[in-house]
């Protein structure tokens, strides 16, 4: 690897889509990831299209020192993936910059602070958030391997598809949009 591989062969800001072949009934079926960072250390993304039914905004707003607010949005929370499940993390449009925000890519970005959590309780957050706990992590060249067996496609990442689609649809729209035939998946695990 050369040395300017974070930018160069970096993943960040790209979707990995969920091949069929992880159909396995767990958390990355059918799921559509964020990759937030990539580089000689790792991967780390967020699922956006797996919703939490058991846990809301409201609970987890009442977990922060957050007071004095009377009326909170419905906000979905996500199932960002299995690594530290409590753990809050908003992606959200770049309108929303503030201290210990990175800016991922194409209008992008990733917060994990109290604060965007109660800007957002209060009104003042960014125009466009998807609030989610837990996170996925590939050691290095893990993901690298796994993109080669065909666990994983890639595709660029786009605000309509991360904040306006529906769950339902964001995993099939993302793969309509990498042109590939699925039926060549069907029962294939490896690589060609």
């Amino acid at each position: 690897m050369t040395d300017n591989f974070d930018n160069k062969y970096s993943l960040a800001g790209k979707f990995l889509i969920a091949s069929p072949t992880m159909d396995n009934g767990g958390i990355f079926d059918k799921s559509l990831v964020f990759v937030c960072s990539h580089g000689r250390n790792g991967a780390m993304g967020i699922v956006v299209n797996k919703r939490l039914d058991e846990f809301t905004f409201s609970d987890l707003t009442f977990q922060l020192p957050i007071e004095n607010y009377t009326k909170l949005n419905q906000i979905s929370l996500y199932q960002g993936g299995p690594l530290e499940k409590v753990r809050g993390l908003v992606l959200h449009t770049s309108d929303y910059v503030k201290d210990g925000t990175i800016v991922v890519s194409n209008g992008i970005a990733v917060s994990s602070s109290n604060e965007i959590i109660a800007d957002i309780a209060f009104d003042r957050g960014p125009e466009k958030k998807l609030v989610a706990l837990g996170y996925s992590f590939w050691q290095p060249r893990q993901l690298e391997a796994e993109i080669f067996e065909n666990y994983w496609f890639v595709a660029d990442a786009n605000t309509d598809l991360l904040f306006a689609a529906s769950d339902e649809e964001k995993w099939q729209r993302a793969m309509d949009e990498t042109k590939i035939n699925l039926e060549r998946f069907v029962g294939i695990t490896g690589h060609a």
